[in-house]
Parts: structure tokens; C-alpha cells; sequence
């Protein structure tokens, strides 16, 4: 990715979206997407919402984005070295403006919601 100052940032911007992609409960059946589409999915997921790492709220490109990633494509990359970069509590705060609700005890990867 061209724009980040580190690999740091990066994994911080992408485990963020992991997150707000995760808890929004996004219907759809296993197997329903392919391996490709979800690469996809997350490119454009990390591409819209870039903002949420440096702390900004999310866009309006953002939580249209949220709302139609697939949290299957998500979840399994969270890994616990990429949940311990992030701040939940913020990244549960950017889904909220986003018009969605927070599932208390949503597991997504290596991460569960309070």
C-alpha cells in the first residue's frame, strides 16, 4: 500500500476495518463469496476507510462500505498481533456513527466485543 508511513500502520488500518466489518453482522451464506471477491472486499474496506487509523470518525464512503463487506472475508485475518493494534472501544464507536449496533460478545477472529 502506497500512503502509509509503516507496516504498522497498515496492519492498524486493517485490523480496525477488520473490526468494523466483523460486528455489523452482515448476512450471508458460507461459501457465498469467493477467496478473490473477499481480497477484494478487504482492498476496498482498508481503501475507504483509511481515516479510522489516525482517529478521524469514519466517512460516509466508509459505513457504505461497512454495511456491505462480508464479515466472513474478515474475521479469520484477525490474528491476536493484529487485534492487540487497535482500540476497540473507538473502532466500536466509528461503527455506531455509522448507523449500525454492536453485538455484545460478537467473537470475529482473536477478538471479542464487550
Amino acid at each position: 500500500m502506497t500512503g502509509f508511513s509503516s507496516p504498522s500502520s497498515w496492519c492498524k488500518l486493517l485490523v480496525v476495518a477488520l473490526i468494523v466489518v466483523a460486528v455489523l453482522e452482515v448476512p450471508a451464506a458460507k461459501g457465498a463469496i469467493s477467496p478473490s471477491q473477499c481480497k477484494e472486499e478487504q482492498r476496498l474496506l482498508v481503501n475507504q476507510c483509511r481515516a479510522v487509523i489516525s482517529g478521524s470518525n469514519a466517512s460516509p464512503a466508509c459505513c457504505q462500505r461497512v454495511r456491505v463487506t462480508h464479515w466472513e472475508c474478515i474475521c479469520p485475518s484477525v490474528t491476536p498481533k493484529l487485534a492487540a493494534l487497535i482500540n476497540v472501544g473507538h473502532t466500536i464507536k466509528q461503527i455506531e456513527a455509522c448507523g449500525r449496533s454492536v453485538p455484545r460478545k460478537f467473537k470475529c477472529g482473536s477478538i471479542t466485543t464487550p
